[in-house]
């Protein structure tokens, strides 16, 4: 990796860092420690998510008009001004505006880090680049829940004001080290595509395989992210007897796995179709809801239906580092000359998106009808697999096998030369 890139992957993982290091514990902060109650706390939720989908569209056109520097840093100044407040806040509008800015400002730094990745790699080492950003995104956010949850205290406001005090100044640090990052190509209004601020979306929506991916997308986001911690956690203590612990591991073994398995699935995974990539991992997600099924509608031990159900989560992180270095890269090659900002914001708004409704419909249903939950989710799961067939059927070879690319070049003799893909 080159200086710059090694920046990149340290901004992605310290954002990681600073959303595992606050968010969990926002409704405790909101409803007990400043006694705003639920009401108030479910808000702070609420517009957390909404501010994210609010600002997303505008992020995609900044970036391609201001390149991906500018819009990062204007997103990092923004998070560390709401998490301050938020440590400051006493009443519900301090709260909510205060946690419209944190979510505004965390959602737009990913399709920001995600389009400055594209910069500074080849076709050839894109995969790679999603890889490490994956597995630094996942070790952050661990970390960052690990030390937040330490430094928290119920009985004592303080504790709470130096937790959003610290991911501020983190903030704060990482965006003097982003203004270090010289990248390969800096973007200026002029260098913009004609007509990209009013045609952006249209020309987005004309693209038929992003709009494919987009709906795959919201399909994988719906059908796993979104259940983690909401119908999926729900369905295991209510089903399955799971213990708050035992919940834990599974967690847990979630990111073990994916710290494992990421760099060992990657070469395998380069070399093969992309959408039969994503194929296979809806079939391994299916063989995870039936694991889960099995844990909360089987009749075995207690014992075997806590296996069971961390064995659900494992699968799941499989599934997830199979994907790392194999959709984000895909939405980058799929992106004309220029666009990486706008298609990069569009695929973070459908994950967003996602993972507004995943809880919403998946919380219920895990809570209290049991069956239907899993036939519905290992349903969209096999969906997963469907749609990921369908797009192939849609993408060139370079785009949806670019590693056979390459080396149909390099055997002929002829200079690798990179595919068209996105520049911002």
């Amino acid at each position: 990796m080159g200086a710059a890139m090694r920046r990149i992957h340290v901004g992605n993982a310290f954002s990681a860092f600073g959303l595992g290091f606050t968010v969990p514990y926002l409704y405790v902060y909101v409803a007990q420690v400043r006694g705003l109650g639920a009401m108030t706390a479910g808000l702070v939720l609420a517009v957390f998510a909404v501010a994210a989908l609010i600002v997303l569209p505008f992020a995609g056109r900044a970036i391609v008009r201001r390149g991906p520097l500018p819009v990062l840093l204007t997103a990092l100044v923004t998070a560390a001004l709401g998490a301050l407040s938020l440590g400051l806040a006493g009443s519900a509008a301090a709260v909510l505006a205060a946690s419209a800015a944190l979510g505004a400002g965390q959602a737009v730094m990913q399709p920001a880090l995600a389009t400055m990745i594209v910069d500074c790699s080849t076709a050839e080492t894109r995969s790679r680049a999603f890889a490490m950003q994956f597995f630094l995104q996942n070790l952050g956010l661990g970390v960052g829940g690990l030390i937040g949850g330490h430094l928290v205290d119920t009985t004592r406001v303080s504790s709470f004001t130096l937790l959003f005090s610290i991911e501020a100044a983190i903030f704060l640090l990482l965006a003097v080290v982003m203004t270090t990052v010289r990248l390969p190509r800096a973007p200026r209004v002029g260098d913009a595509p004609r007509g990209s601020a009013k045609g952006g979306w249209k020309q987005l929506l004309g693209n038929r395989a992003m709009v494919q991916l987009c709906v795959l997308g919201f399909v994988l986001f719906f059908a796993c992210y979104g259940q983690f911690e909401s119908g999926l956690a729900a369905y295991g203590v209510e089903a399955a007897g799971i213990s708050t612990s035992a919940l834990g591991t599974a967690l847990a073994a979630n990111t073990a796995v994916i710290v494992v398995a990421q760099f060992a699935v990657l070469r395998f995974v380069e070399r093969q179709k992309r959408s039969r990539v994503i194929a296979a991992v809806g079939l391994i997600w299916a063989v995870a809801w039936a694991v889960a099924g099995y844990a909360g509608l089987g009749h075995g031990s207690q014992t075997m239906a806590t296996a069971a159900f961390v064995s659900t989560y494992a699968l799941f992180g499989l599934g997830e580092a199979m994907l790392s270095p194999t959709v984000a890269p895909l939405v980058a090659d799929l992106a004309p000359s220029g666009m990486a900002g706008q298609y990069n914001s569009a695929f973070a708004l459908v994950k967003q998106l996602a993972l507004a409704v995943g809880p919403a419909v998946g919380g219920p249903m895990g809570a209290s009808l049991h069956a239907p939950y899993i036939v519905t989710f290992l349903l969209f799961s096999l969906g997963i697999s469907y749609l990921a067939v369908r797009l192939g059927q849609r993408l060139t070879v370079a785009q949806d096998q670019p590693w056979l690319v390459r080396n149909r070049v390099v055997a002929k003799g002829g200079a690798l030369s990179e595919p068209v893909v996105a520049e911002a």
